[in-house]
């Protein structure tokens, strides 16, 4: 290099970069810098707010029509979009499958999630444009491991619900978080936070009022960039897709594609866009949009020819993008007139004015129809149904211009097509257009947009203005990422001028450009894209290098060292050139004429004892770069202490918030014995009080610093030392801030799921296009390893273990250079590396997951089914089984099967004997995936597998017949029925029914209906005596069935419990009844058979059956009597009916005026008779043939007409004699005789004569017992009829018992008259007598 080019560069050469700019030919020539100046300092300008249009600007861009050749290529197009969905569903498949087949490694899934992880959000938050008074919720989901805890702010400032009610609400479900807010422009920021680290996603929210339109507030900063869609973190796969379509005009459509999201977050749906021929579909009436419960629909409603197109769906997901395309073909409808053509397409209009507008459209599609003529075009005002024609005679040309319109209006268009057949159904309207004066009308497309590299976060761009200017107000400018079809706003205000710098991009990323101008009037059309362009710095000459030191000098040299430029250039420094002086020569001169690739350097051929100085300049692709600053004065003098020289060249990684890596290079001279260690001191910056950071002295180049203060900046020194001593400190480093760079990753260990191999990867949060990722293993850089092995795609990079074993352990860091310090680490321990290894292996050798294992079951015709479950098969699977160690094959006798929608396999065996006793294995290949199953069926499983089969193969046979579909079974009815019931099956009319009870034939009134389907044999009043063995046959000419029912035993118990809880909960109160023998206690109930479980307690002590209290029932009820009774009887008595599982209990409180009432009734004779008659008889009382008539002594009733009594109180042997009683009515009367003896106490009873019914022997409580013999008269029907009276005699206060000797006057009575009457009874507690 000679003199003059390193010392002395071109003056221009920082301007060769942007001289390739094309400038607009009306631009003046000013640098770049000047431009760049220009546009900062127009952005600035005060905000501007137009209409609302801007908004939605409805693009025009014309309809790409279908090639004549589309009928060859459709055969085309459809069997290569079939190729295509076979072989990307076979791809979805096999991804579903290995994502089951990891599903299944839950434990060690459960170790992986176990390592730790800092948080990191899966959806960012977006910003959200709202309306004065309406709410706007903020979502976000985030992971980690512990699990994060988010803290919402606004501005800076943490967000309180309490502190303001209903104005934030904040919530946490299904690990989505959410923040509503009623009202607030702010910017809102989520922060997770668990002990590995923090994650922040920020998000702006902007209310604008209903008259202005919003500005984002960043009036002159960076313009903000939109939340990218492609990154989304959804994973997304297309499963089921709309195939190649065919409509009608008119009819609708709907294109239909399945998806799987994962994770399928109900607040967080994928991102779906429609196209048509490669234009953005917006939903309207024509056309709708539905996305959810994954799948996306796009139905298109009355549609027309315009609706012909490719259709793209395309998904946003984690890697990019997920689309599909088909064509859909839309076809004329049937014309109003046969041979009419078919509707015109793409009605437009045009060079639009006051009065008039010019409207051009597509011609339609001809056929066998013929010639076209002309066309009728129709105008419609805005919001009118009515059509008006405007040309009388058809136009031969697709253009009409439309006159006669008035301003302000707007209007829409159709146009008719015309041949010798008739006029063509209308085309679909135009788009709405507004009739306005030339200087009213919106402004023309800006000229073309050209980009060029600014910053590493922005892009400077000018254009054309309009040709037409037309009351301009300004610019919108809009720019998308290279590879996706969403556009986002760079400016929320008109721009005035052409030219601008657009904040805010990602460095590295690619993008395009476009720009509208604007007037009042509206939105002219886009301008052409501009060229792609790559976010860089603007390529020139690097920046000075700094801090020159010297490490070593032996009197005749010295090495030196410097700092790296601050600014690359936006190009690699390729090259360092070193200059010197000395203190005679102030000129400096070059050291190396060939360019330095590291940053030191050793000049020789020095004076020893002289002084030196030294500069530095680096080179890039641009140029060599200005100078460094002059170094100190270095005075070459052989070094000879015997403590170590300086370290040098610090550097940092991993900068966070309370922690950082600082590294260094050894000494070059390392003294009288080697470097042992060094220490690193730290002070903060702007203080000099440097504290020593370890007590002991690291042997390795680099140290962790923890404990720092979140944002403080600090200066760090290093100190080497061996075995005589501390050398010298290096020089400061520079200054360092305790703070992570926004969206900082860190590195994530992993197994990849197709490969399984074990990696670490970084995705870096800011690149360059030369930035390179450097990985170190406890810092020292790992250069060519067989066992490692480094790949880079987009901002991440991948360091992949060949063969992991414990030799790989140890603390990783990879670098990104030309970043502002994008740097990470990750330590593999031992049990992280045994986790990956378990989770590679179940990868590289995976399995077919089982929902069931093999297992059987008996069929109907006893045949056995060996079946089991996968998880998920593929249509390729391919299974064997095993018996025995034999294969079989589906064939006579086996029946082999899968069916991959439910993953079941399955091998039927049509007679199973005991020949197949054995081991059965089912063997299954799914791709790369493998298992089995086995099942032992041997010994006792066989032998009760075998029996089943056969019973299920006679079940078979008997069910060819008529047969019982449930066997004999007994229900009980509510009123104690019991029912013996079947269920009968394949039966006709001449099946016959038969019911047998110990082989006797039981003959019902009404014969079985076995068409019914359902037979039953009633047992009423169950009991004891209805044991046996019942028998039901069914039979007709195709055989017989027969089934049987024991009622004995186990069986009859269980009957008869069922009859106690009906009883037992229908059971009545107990209530009590006066007798001849004395007080009875009844409890009536749907139904009583003694064999029921029933006690009786007096006082909680059972009662048994004895002379005094006696234990009995009737079908109704159950009762228990006290003979005689006393004051002893006296007391609380129950009765307990048992249904086996739960206990009835009813009572009576047989004491104090209860029990005086029963006594008194006790003593008491009491002659009952029933009378019947029509019409209701006379009753006359006789004693000794004397008419007996009420008094105190002696009470007589007739009740209801029905109920005749006589009652003696207070009953003495003067009351013994012959009572009668006579009924009477006009059709005749009866007349009925009783004998009643009463005898003092002590008295002789005599024996009854011959003829009369033997007297019971006398109670020790005296009784009487008069037992009555009616004797009826004659008389004629419906003469009057009466049962015979029943006497009950009381004892008197000091009575003798005596017992009655009734007299009949007549022979027996007839059978028609019934004996029992019906008793008098009273509840507890009685109510006192008034």
């Amino acid at each position: 290099m000679s003199e003059g080019t390193c010392h002395s560069p071109e003056p221009d050469l920082h301007l060769r970069p942007v001289t390739l700019i094309p400038f607009n030919r009306k631009s003046s020539s000013k640098s770049v810098s000047q431009e760049q100046a220009q546009a900062t300092e127009a952005m600035a300008e005060p905000a501007y707010t137009v209409p609302a249009f801007r908004q939605s600007a409805d693009e025009t861009e014309e309809y790409q029509r279908v090639a004549t050749n589309v009928g060859k290529g459709l055969a085309v197009i459809q069997e290569e979009l079939h190729r295509m969905r076979i072989a990307t569903k076979a791809q979805v498949e096999s991804l579903e499958i290995q994502r089951e087949a990891k599903a299944m490694m839950t434990r060690r899934v459960d170790l992986l999630e176990e390592i730790p992880r800092m948080p990191d959000f899966l959806v960012a938050l977006r910003p959200h444009t709202v309306w004065v008074k309406t709410p706007v919720k903020l979502l976000c989901t985030v992971q980690g491991n512990p699990r994060p805890i988010v803290k919402w702010y606004k501005d800076g400032v943490p967000v309180d619900p309490l502190r303001i009610p209903g104005k934030y609400k904040i919530e946490n479900k299904y690990g989505v978080h959410s923040l509503l807010i009623s009202r607030d422009t702010a910017e809102y920021s989520a922060v997770a936070i668990n002990q590995h680290g923090t994650a922040t996603s920020k998000a702006t929210v902007t209310v604008k009022s209903n008259c202005l339109m919003f500005y984002f507030l960043f009036p002159c900063g960076p313009v903000p960039h939109m939340t990218e869609i492609h990154a989304s973190k959804l994973e997304v796969s297309l499963l089921d897709r709309f195939p190649v379509s065919f409509g009608v005009e008119g009819g609708s459509i709907s294109l239909v594609c399945t998806m799987v999201v994962i994770p399928d977050l109900p607040n967080v749906p994928p991102l779906a866009q429609w196209y048509r021929d490669g234009k953005l579909l917006k939903p309207s009436k024509l056309v709708e949009m539905a996305l959810g419960g994954g799948t996306a629909r796009l139905t298109l409603s009355h549609l027309a020819k315009d609706d012909e197109g490719l259709y793209t769906l395309l998904i946003f997901t984690k890697d990019g993008t997920a689309e599909h395309s088909a064509y859909l073909f839309v076809s004329d409808a049937a014309p109003s007139t046969p041979g009419a053509p078919g509707a015109p397409m793409s009605v437009k209009a045009y060079d639009i004015n006051s009065d008039y507008v010019l409207v051009a459209w597509k011609p339609p599609n001809t056929v066998n129809e013929a010639p076209i003529i002309g066309y009728f075009v129709d105008r419609s005002v805005s919001g009118s149904d009515t059509w008006v024609q405007c040309n009388d005679a058809p136009v031969k040309v697709c253009k009409y211009p439309v006159h006669g319109l008035s301003v302000g209006h707007s209007y829409h268009f159709r146009v008719r097509a015309v041949n010798s057949a008739g006029i063509s159904n209308p085309s679909r309207k135009s788009d709405k257009v507004t009739a306005l004066d030339e200087a009213e009308s919106v402004p023309s497309a800006p000229g073309k947009v050209v980009a060029t590299r600014n910053t590493k976060t922005s892009v400077f761009l000018q254009w054309d203005p309009p040709k037409h200017l037309k009351n301009l107000m300004g610019y919108y400018i809009d720019g998308r990422v290279v590879g996706s079809k969403d556009w986002f706003p760079c400016n929320h205000k008109p721009f005035k001028h052409s030219r601008f710098v657009v904040h805010g991009l990602i460095p590295g990323e690619s993008y395009v450009f476009r720009v509208q101008a604007v007037n009042v009037f509206g939105l002219s059309e886009e301008s052409q894209e501009s060229s792609p362009i790559a976010v860089e710095p603007t390529l020139t000459t690097p920046s000075d290098p700094f801090d020159i030191t010297m490490l070593s000098c032996d009197g005749s040299s010295i090495t030196l060292a410097w700092k790296s430029p601050k600014h690359c250039g936006g190009s690699k420094i390729t090259a360092y050139y070193v200059d010197k002086h000395d203190a005679d020569n102030l000129e400096w001169k070059e050291v190396n004429q060939a360019g330095l690739t590291e940053r030191v350097c050793t000049v020789g051929d020095l004076t020893e004892g002289n002084f030196y100085w030294f500069q530095v300049q680096a080179a890039n692709l641009a140029g060599v770069g200005l100078p460094s600053a002059p170094s100190e004065s270095m005075k070459c003098e052989a070094w000879t202490m015997d403590e170590p020289g300086p370290a040098y060249d610090l550097s940092f990684s991993e900068v966070r918030s309370h922690s950082l890596i600082i590294l260094w290079k050894a000494p070059v001279y390392t003294g009288a014995s080697a470097v042992t260690g060094y220490f690193v001191d730290m002070a903060k910056k702007g203080s000099s009080d440097f504290v020593t950071l370890n007590q002991e002295a690291v042997s390795h180049c680099y140290l962790q610093v923890t404990g720092l203060e979140e944002g403080a900046t600090y200066v760090f020194r290093v100190r080497a030392i061996n075995a005589n001593g501390v050398g010298k400190p290096s020089q400061r480093s520079e200054p360092v801030c305790a703070k992570a760079l926004p969206g900082t990753q860190e590195i994530v260990a992993g197994v990849d799921e197709e490969t399984g191999d074990v990696f670490l990867s970084l995705e870096a949060c800011e690149i360059c296009e030369m930035s390179k990722f450097v990985w170190s293993k406890n810092y020292k850089p790992i250069g060519d390893c067989p066992r490692l092995a480094v790949s880079v795609k987009g901002r991440t990079s991948r360091l992949t273990f060949t063969n992991p074993d414990k030799d790989d352990l140890g603390k990783y860091s990879v670098v990104v250079t030309d970043t502002d310090g994008v740097s990470a680490s990750h330590t593999l321990t031992e049990d992280a590396l045994n986790t990956m290894l378990e989770l590679s292996y179940a990868i590289r050798h995976p399995i077919v997951p089982l929902k069931h294992g093999l297992s059987y079951e008996i069929l109907e015709k006893g045949h056995v089914r060996f079946w089991l479950q996968a998880v998920k098969l593929s249509p390729s699977v391919s299974y064997r089984f095993v018996v025995n160690d034999k294969e079989v094959t589906s064939g006579e006798g086996h029946k082999i099967s899968h069916d991959v929608a439910t993953g079941i396999i399955q091998m039927t065996v049509d007679n199973f004997t005991r020949s197949d006793e054995g081991t059965y294995t089912c063997q299954i290949n799914d791709g790369k995936a493998k298992t089995q199953s086995s099942l032992v069926l041997v010994g006792d499983v066989f032998k009760a597998a075998l029996k089943e089969a056969e019973f299920q193969r006679r079940e078979h046979i008997r069910k060819q017949g008529p047969h019982f579909s449930e066997y004999l079974y007994f229900t009980v009815t509510e009123d104690c029925n019991v029912m013996l019931a079947c269920k009968v099956a394949n039966v006709k009319k001449e099946t016959r029914f038969n019911w047998y009870r110990e082989e006797e034939e039981i003959v019902l009134e009404t014969p079985p209906n076995v068409m019914s389907g359902a037979c039953a044999l009633p047992i009423p009043l169950f009991s004891r005596k209805d044991q046996g063995v019942y028998k039901a046959v069914l039979s007709d000419d195709r055989g017989k069935d027969t089934s049987t029912f024991d009622i004995s035993g186990k069986v009859f118990d269980d009957i008869i419990n069922a009859i106690a809880q009906i009883a037992g909960s229908s059971a009545s109160d107990l209530v009590l009844q006066c007798t001849p023998e004395g007080i009875r206690l009844q409890c009536y109930m749907n139904y009583y058979t003694e064999e029921m479980k029933t006690v009786w307690k007096h006082k909680e002590s059972k009662i048994a059956s004895s002379e005094k209290m006696r234990i009995g029932g009737t079908a109704e009820m159950a009762w228990m009597q006290i003979c005689d009774p006393s004051d002893k009887e006296k007391g609380h008595y129950s009765i307990e009916i048992s249904d086996g599982v739960k206990t009835y209990t009813r009572t009576f409180d047989l004491s104090g005026q209860a029990y005086t009432d029963a006594y008194e009734e006790y003593l008491r004779l009491n002659l009952t008779c029933t009378v019947w008659g029509e019409p209701t008889p006379e009753v006359t009382w006789f004693k000794n043939e004397q008419e007996v008539t009420s008094t105190e002594h002696t009470r007589v009733t007739f009740d209801g007409g029905k109920f005749a009594s006589l009652v003696i109180n207070k009953v003495t042997p003067e009351d013994s004699g012959k009572y009668s009683i006579n009924v009477r009515n006009k059709y005749g009367g009866e007349f009925v005789e009783i004998t009643v003896s009463v005898y003092k106490h002590g008295e002789q009873i005599p024996e009854p004569k011959l003829g009369q019914p033997k007297m019971a022997t006398p109670a020790a409580t005296p009784a009487a017992t008069p037992t009555p013999t009616p004797t009826p008269s004659k008389a004629q029907t419906p003469a009057p009829s009466l049962k015979s009276p029943t006497p009950a005699s009381t004892p008197a206060s000091t009575p003798v018992p005596k017992s009655p000797t009734p007299t009949p006057k007549s022979p027996t009575p007839p059978r028609s008259v019934k004996s029992p009457t019906p008793p008098r009874f009273m509840k507890s507690p009685t109510p006192p007598r008034k």
